[in-house]
């Protein structure tokens, strides 16, 4: 990885994308339908313009800030994704080792290749564990003692994923459900030797060995755990916090009239997520939707948001918006894909340096400082979460308005 050409989370995207075979790529890149979900998610950042504090004393920024009484070196949460292993063999034990030294927070997939309890016990930094709650709760309830005797503090469950979603590019690539080594992906590893040889050979686990079972074995749990998926209901999330003595976290939340009810069955932050994209298509975009969670959140919970977000700027914009904090996914998994562990330390010092310097030029020497007044939609003179709403497009000229 050459270092020095590596400047922003979107050059790691290009750079997996000559790496990984072309249905990897797009397993991860990939989106419901036509993908409208995931371009409304990056376009309507765009859409909000940073207002700089003048006069303020940045001369040192401190951009650390609590998560869930959890202290971090920064406001950003490395999400659960389930696919790591298909960039690189060290897959989730790479990025919890990179997180601790960012001294940020790392959220486990239950889907990932590696065992939670494995995890856990390598792990030197704080970890959040994400769930799709199972049919079975005898199930449930002994995985639920396992995680706590693991000393997860933080169990986010995912409430927006009822059944395996139907994306495009996994169906023209071959991708089907459940997953299985294809042709396609065969071909993909036949023009792309580097990869399938990480894929077949690379070291994995937490004894670092190398197993060239390892690549089938992390398909085949992404596989099983895609078959079990079902429907959250409130009497499953209700049933949850009365087994569960950590924190709660509701993850896929994007209705403010929901929200009362979320906290009322006892859920200790939500996040704000239309899971990037990839399950419903004309779905809204999350930023969009982030002031008017917090606004009916009413400060009884911690807000997080994700959905696009590629920049320190964003994380900025939403935490004017109200965001505790922000979760990425495909950003680190580019990175790690481009550059294995090395490149998630690289990325994620190229976010702390981006989120400081925004900062440093809006004005705010604290994360505290960032706030509604830093924020607002173009076009609009001085936006609340109570007002917050997109504006009309404005005229493009003097005789568009005389039309």
């Amino acid at each position: 990885m050459a270092r020095r050409r590596i400047v922003t989370a979107d050059d790691f995207e290009r750079l997996a994308g000559r790496r990984l075979p072309r249905s990897v790529f797009d397993a991860i890149a990939g989106g419901a339908g036509d993908e409208t979900t995931i371009h409304s998610n990056r376009a309507s950042f765009e859409d909000i313009v940073l207002r700089p504090r003048a006069l303020a004393d940045v001369a040192a920024v401190d951009a650390s800030t609590t998560i869930l009484g959890q202290r971090v070196a920064m406001p950003l949460i490395l999400a659960p994704t389930g696919s790591t292993y298909m960039c690189d063999p060290a897959a989730e034990f790479a990025i919890v080792r990179a997180t601790a030294r960012a001294h940020t927070i790392f959220a486990l997939s239950s889907v990932a290749s590696a065992g939670f309890e494995d995890l856990a016990a390598a792990a030197a930094g704080p970890l959040w564990y994400q769930w799709y709650p199972p049919r079975d709760r005898s199930a449930a309830t002994e995985l639920l003692s396992r995680l706590e005797a693991s000393g997860y503090p933080v169990l986010c469950v995912t409430i927006d994923t009822p059944l395996p979603p139907r994306r495009d590019r996994d169906i023209r690539n071959g991708l089907t459900k459940p997953l299985r080594i294809t042709p396609e992906l065969m071909l993909g590893a036949a023009t792309h030797p580097r990869w399938a040889a990480k894929f077949l050979f690379g070291r994995s686990g937490i004894e670092n060995r190398r197993s060239v079972l390892a690549g089938r074995r992390s398909v085949q749990m992404l596989s099983d755990a895609l078959s079990q998926l079902a429907p959250v209901t409130k009497d499953d999330l209700r049933w949850l916090r009365d087994q569960w003595r950590g924190k709660l976290v509701v993850k896929g939340v994007m209705r403010p009239d929901e929200v009362p009810q979320i906290i009322d069955l006892g859920a200790d932050g939500i996040v704000v997520s239309n899971h990037g994209g990839r399950n419903l298509d004309s779905g809204q975009a999350s930023i969009l939707v982030l002031p008017e969670i917090v606004e009916a959140a009413d400060g009884r919970v911690e807000v997080f948001v994700d959905g696009g977000i590629r920049r320190g700027t964003d994380v900025i914009k939403a935490l004017g918006l109200g965001a505790r904090a922000c979760l990425i996914g495909r950003p680190y998994v580019w990175a790690l894909a481009g550059g294995g562990e090395a490149g998630v330390d690289h990325l994620l010092r190229i976010l702390q340096t981006e989120i400081e310097h925004t900062m440093a030029f809006a004005g705010c020497a604290t994360v505290s400082d960032v706030d509604a007044t830093v924020v607002r939609m173009r076009g609009v003179a001085s936006p609340t979460t109570e007002s917050w709403r997109p504006a009309e497009p404005e005229p493009a000229s003097v005789e568009e308005l005389l039309r």
